[in-house]
């Protein structure tokens, strides 16, 4: 029980980045994933890169190698290098005041939910009935992808390790995980639910449209996809989601990149909009230009 718990921490992790990154508002800006920063006393710049969770390739180039070479370490939402990362998470994976999954839903939702855990994760409703809606969906993100699932994130700090570079994030996992504590029991479990009628069918034709749109490096695109978007939890809570986390990074990559170039790495879903990372860092004075 005890490896399956961390087995649900560590896929945990890729959920709350994922659905984190899967918000935003929009502006036109160039097709790129990778951002240079510079301007407002930075004496080298430093790398803005848009990340996915989930991928089956993960666009890492020259370009991107280039960018590694220039900066001195890498910031990410979270460090996914600290050894007590999985810990941090198992803390909040399980639902509070004693509520469990079957105590939110009917006897034939339970059935039905109960039957597509066990063929999709291989574990029953009861054994995890007292876990997060959310928790659970981080399961069968791998049943999602018609390929080994790799995550972009992860690379990128395997390139830094590999480069001897520290790895930090720029927030705590304890933070990401509180943002979904902010969010109804029962608007997770309707995710789950959602996800158990159709059998994965809609997931998968929405994950195989943004790992295309993720290839092409269309974060405009990406924005438009998320607006057609039936996750009630990427749209009725963008601002826990993404907002006031973006607003929440400024200061701290505004800080970090003047004390030395370092590569961020975030959610696609953190670049573009008004409010996304690029347009806020201009206005902080910052010159944010696309890597082509």
């Amino acid at each position: 029980m005890v490896r399956f718990i961390i087995e649900i921490a560590k896929f945990a992790i890729v959920t709350t980045m994922l659905i984190i990154g899967f918000v935003a508002n929009a502006q036109k800006l160039d097709n790129s994933l990778l951002w240079k920063i510079s301007g407002n006393g930075l004496e080298k710049p430093s790398y803005l890169y848009g990340t996915m969770h989930a991928v089956c390739e993960t666009n890492i180039d020259d370009k991107v190698m280039k960018a590694f070479d220039e900066t001195n370490q890498l910031y990410l939402e979270v460090d996914m290098d600290d050894p007590n990362l999985q810990a941090s998470m198992m803390g909040g994976l399980m639902m509070k005041d004693g509520v469990t999954i079957t105590s939110l839903i009917t006897e034939e939702e339970a059935k039905k939910l109960d039957a597509f855990l066990q063929k999709n994760i291989g574990f029953s409703l009861k054994m995890i009935n007292t876990f997060k809606p959310f928790s659970i969906s981080s399961m069968y993100i791998p049943k999602l992808l018609d390929c080994p699932m790799k995550a972009v994130d992860t690379e990128l700090m395997n390139i830094s390790v590999a480069q001897n570079e520290e790895v930090f994030g720029l927030e705590t996992i304890e933070d990401q995980m509180a943002v979904f504590d902010k969010i109804p029991y029962d608007v997770q479990i309707e995710e789950l639910l959602k996800s158990a009628e159709t059998d994965l069918k809609k997931d998968k034709e929405e994950m195989k449209k943004m790992l295309t749109i993720y290839k092409s490096e269309d974060i405009e695109a990406m924005l438009a996809f998320t607006k057609e978007s039936e996750n009630k939890l990427a749209l009725d809570f963008e601002e826990e989601l993404l907002i006031n986390r973006n607003q929440n990074w400024i200061p701290i990559i505004s800080k970090v990149a003047k004390e030395k170039p370092t590569f961020f790495g975030v959610g696609v879903g953190h670049l573009a909009g008004d409010k996304g990372v690029i347009k806020l860092l201009r206005k902080k004075g910052f010159k944010v230009e696309a890597v082509k």
